[in-house]
């Protein structure tokens, strides 16, 4: 168990967390949700030690292992692969590096001898034997190929590096798991294999992440990180979210009687809980959901930015046509004989097992850069607006806020005056004299959200999306994820997150480097449906990947 007590944290003048007061019990998977700066990662540096608080206490179990997955991934550089992994157990490693230094001893004692017993049974009761095949399973789990295993980290892949110190945190199955974004850099089919992983996990998991389909799989509680408290809700991110919309329309509803609104509150605990049985972690959430107290619900205090994609004009029938496209950088092929035609209603997920042929794909048809071979056509009705996965270039000249946004004002647009830019501005939550900030220092949330007021400036009726839930806060993402269900236009989209792609998208092409895999799908049942499986390897070759 994590008891935390009157828990406080100053920097200087700034409080970020103030008599924080708190428990997490084993067997619960706890989903640490708030605003970008609310201090959710500074939260989970404190329960492992990393950062000191100012006064208060944190408590852990006497005996309770803590494991956490590590974000500099420079640290092991000198390590092998699953030397790494086994690291993740610093007693297991420890005495196991203490048995490797008597066995090497020319001069064996007696006194190393029973040194040697000691270990070789502490050794075994760690389960040090399984250890090496355990690591190498786990490496195996998340992708990372057996021919890695006995690599340096320096010499690894970038995307592995991640992969690889994903497989230290859940080494050994500690006692507590503390998990920062653990999400980042995988896949959908290795992010589905840890959700599994962690919906059977039975220890104490803290998480943090922006992956909203990740923390209904796994989460039985919420870890509420707002206004200088962490408070623990019962149920996953989606209930937190419906349940604290619905009480805030509660108390906003003078007119109805409390007994209503009490009735309605019932009904919505009984109906999600009826739901959660079909959830992975079923048993602990639905008990826990039937346990819970309506005076535990709370109005959530976030702001929601007002992401509103108008259409001026309807998109005719022809929208794109895509004709033997083909691509390829350094010598590696991203995707080739690329062919299909856009209809109207479409709203498509793009995926690949190799992340960058999408991000190439879109900066193509938006006129980025040019394609090896082959051609594509937008229709004469089409307006695009496009969030790019990078997008440092819009944002190379310094500039207020106000200024920068006039520049994409469309020509049709006559009275371009302060109002106007606010108005654009302010659904972004850029108010008051924020309007005037330099674009030199603003954040990456901060640059996505200026692209979205540039975009819904240009009143698309087709619009593109590579990765936008990048440096977004579950606010915005869940406000845009929205907005682009309700969208009239076309929506091309790529996505870690699987919610966004599986809520907004019914039509999935898939980009390798042997032809396309286009279905009329949602993404779940895309990944689910065996013919594609079969065909995805034929495309890729069962060796591809990592």
């Amino acid at each position: 168990m994590i008891s935390v007590k009157n828990l406080t944290l100053t920097f200087g003048t700034r409080v970020l967390f103030d008599e924080v007061n708190v428990q997490f019990t084993q067997g619960n998977c706890y989903g640490v949700i708030g605003a970008n700066g609310a201090g959710k990662s500074t939260f989970l540096k404190i329960i492992s030690g990393e950062v000191e608080y100012s006064k208060g206490s944190v408590e852990i179990t006497p005996g309770e292992r803590m494991a956490v997955l590590k974000q500099d991934h420079f640290q092991f550089d000198e390590f092998t692969v699953l030397n790494t992994v086994l690291m993740g157990h610093e007693e297991l490693w420890k005495v196991s590096k203490e048995r490797e230094e008597i066995y090497s001893k020319a001069d064996f004692s007696e006194e190393d001898g029973m040194r040697a017993g000691e270990l070789e049974e502490a050794f075994g009761e760690m389960g040090g034997y399984e250890a090496e095949s355990e690591a190498a399973n786990l490496l195996s789990s998340l992708g990372v190929a057996e021919k890695f295993h006995q690599t340096l980290m320096k010499d690894v892949p970038g995307n592995l590096k991640v992969r690889v110190l994903l497989a230290q945190a859940l080494f050994g199955n500690p006692d507590i798991l503390l998990l920062d974004e653990p999400t980042n850099g995988l896949d959908l089919e290795t992010i589905n294999w840890l959700e599994n992983f962690l919906a059977d996990y039975p220890n104490i998991v803290l998480v943090v992440s922006h992956d909203r389909h990740f923390l209904d799989s796994v989460c039985t509680h919420v870890a509420d990180v707002d206004r200088k408290k962490v408070k623990v809700y019962t149920g996953n991110y989606t209930f937190w979210y419906e349940s604290s919309q619905l009480m805030a329309r509660q108390i906003a509803d003078k007119n109805k009687k409390v007994e209503e609104k009490r009735q309605a509150m019932m009904d919505f605990i009984a109906r999600f809980s009826a739901n959660a049985s079909k959830s992975r972690q079923a048993t602990s959430r639905k008990k826990a959901l039937e346990k819970l107290k309506i005076e535990d619900i709370e109005p959530s205090h976030r702001k929601y930015p007002g992401i509103i994609f108008q259409m001026q004009r309807e998109p005719g029938n022809q929208i794109l046509t895509v004709k033997d496209l083909s691509k390829s950088v350094d010598g590696r092929t991203l995707f080739d004989n690329v062919n299909f035609t856009i209809e109207k209603n479409d709203k498509i997920a793009f995926i690949s097992q190799d992340p960058l042929a999408v991000t190439h794909f879109f900066e193509i048809i938006n006129d980025k850069e040019d394609a090896d071979k082959g051609s594509y056509e937008w229709g004469v009705t089409i307006t695009k607006a496009y969030l790019p996965f990078e997008n440092t270039y819009l944002f190379g000249e310094e500039m207020n806020l106000m200024d920068w946004l006039r520049q994409y004002v469309p020509d049709y647009v006559t009275d371009v005056d302060e109002p106007f830019l606010r108005g654009f501005l302010g659904k972004m939550l850029f108010s008051g004299e924020e309007v005037f900030k330099k674009t030199s220092v603003l954040s990456g949330g901060e640059k996505v959200r200026c692209v979205l007021s540039k975009m819904m400036l240009q009143n698309p009726n087709c619009i593109i999306l590579d990765q936008p839930t990048n440096h977004l806060d579950l606010e915005s993402i869940q406000a845009f994820n929205e907005q682009c269900v309700t969208y009239k236009g076309i929506v091309l989209l790529s996505s870690h997150d699987q919610t966004f792609m599986q809520t907004v998208a019914n039509r999935v092409i898939e980009l390798t480097p042997n032809g396309i895999i286009d279905r009329l799908t949602t993404v779940e049942e895309y990944f689910a449906d065996e013919k594609v499986k079969a065909l995805r390897d034929e495309k890729y070759g069962v060796e591809a990947g990592v």
